[in-house]
């Protein structure tokens, strides 16, 4: 039996992200480090990395991936601590320094919004999502907070939870997290948190073709419109409405990601039209 590998290429995380079944990401450089940098992996947390014996057992029975600076010391001890809680975790080979010379995204820290007492960013909306209020809590959730928590209020509220619950307002007019000009607010969200690779600006385009009535941006956006409307009428209840279209971008980013170019084959080649296969 085969050996497992205590390291990850950064090449090989970056197809490990962005899913629902993503590893656990944990930047684990010093105070320093972070300082002269302030920049993370997408979807990564923030814990300290010599005190791993002590929030190790947090990701008991989950994946995860670790990485310090360098990819050294602190991270490659913070996986073991890691692995000795019951998590199935591996370091980052070569750490955040061979992330950054991949070219790899980065999401700055200082477009993150505050955390809550559970380490939380928490954010509101209009509520009856649609398209953007569905697609934003998609690319938060599977690129900057995993444990993000969405509020959905009504129109006229937003602005006043938001002040009041410490929320981070989106998809509404006046705030930082909304259109600009034809671009819509997933557009303003890849852009801000440094998400601008080649898989998520072809669903931008979708979804910007989708939320703005230009289905022409993108083939697939009149489609998108179709599958957001129809859920709106499934669901009365927001979250599960958000949960159901949280796969219905799954699967579109996997598309753009790993199979824009794949064509379908019925009917197979040199079979006439009407002319059936099955025997």
């Amino acid at each position: 039996m085969a050996a497992l590998s205590t390291t990850l290429s950064p090449e090989d995380l970056l197809t490990r992200i962005g899913g629902p079944q993503s590893p656990v990401v944990i930047d684990t450089r010093t105070e320093e480090d972070f300082a002269a940098d302030p920049r993370r992996i997408p979807a990564a947390l923030r814990r300290p990395g010599l005190q791993a014996a002590d929030w190790g057992p947090d990701f008991e029975g989950r994946s995860g991936v670790v990485y310090c600076d360098r990819g050294l010391k602190i991270s490659q001890g913070a996986a073991a601590w890691l692995r000795q809680s019951g998590a199935e975790t591996t370091s980052l080979a070569g750490g955040f320094q061979a992330w950054k010379a991949a070219g790899l995204p980065l999401v700055p820290e200082d477009r993150l919004p505050p955390r809550d007492s559970q380490g939380r960013s928490l954010w509101v909306t209009r509520e009856r999502p649609k398209i953007d209020r569905i697609a934003c809590p998609w690319l938060i959730r599977r690129f900057v907070d995993p444990s993000a928590v969405f509020l959905f209020v009504e129109a006229s509220q937003v602005a006043a939870v938001a002040e009041r619950f410490g929320a981070t307002p989106f998809d509404i007019e006046g705030v930082l997290w909304s259109h600009s000009g034809a671009r819509c607010t997933f557009d303003t969200m890849v852009e801000a948190f440094g998400l601008d690779t080649e898989p998520l600006q072809r669903l931008a385009a979708i979804v910007r073709g989708a939320d703005t009535g230009r289905p022409g941006l993108a083939p697939e956006s009149a489609g998108l419109l179709a599958v957001s409307l129809g859920l709106s009428q499934l669901f009365t209840d927001d979250l599960a409405q958000l949960d159901a279209g949280l796969a219905v971008y799954d699967a579109l980013y996997r598309w753009a990601r790993d199979a824009a170019a794949e064509t379908h084959n019925w009917p197979a080649a040199g079979t006439a039209a009407g002319e059936s296969t099955y025997v």
